[in-house]
């Protein structure tokens, strides 16, 4: 992925593995043995106990785009980071879901 969005559109990608659930935490969720309120309540106490919102300017975000594989933004931790993100920095993020 890095490869080609540099290739093809000369984008870069920035990894940021603490914005991403845990792996149990995420099987626990698609096993169905948590209901997305719960995962979600559980990802929000996770971003805030890395205190992701240190982890990269607001800048980062502008004309930014968070890739994820859920193809529904409601059910989406690409989404609950931007909530807790507009929270902590207290600052508007345009989202634009492309579905």
């Amino acid at each position: 992925l890095r490869f080609f969005l540099k290739e093809l559109c000369d984008v870069d990608y920035v990894s940021i593995p603490d914005w991403v659930p845990t792996k149990a935490m995420l099987s626990a969720y698609k096993k169905k043995e948590m209901s997305w309120n719960e995962y979600e309540q559980r990802f929000m106490d996770l971003m805030a106990s890395r205190q992701v919102e240190r982890l990269v300017d607001s800048d980062l975000l502008q004309g930014g785009c968070l890739l994820c594989s859920e193809h529904q933004p409601h059910f989406c931790h690409r989404r609950l980071v931007l909530d807790y993100l507009q929270t902590t920095w207290h600052k508007q993020i345009d989202v634009v879901h492309l579905v």
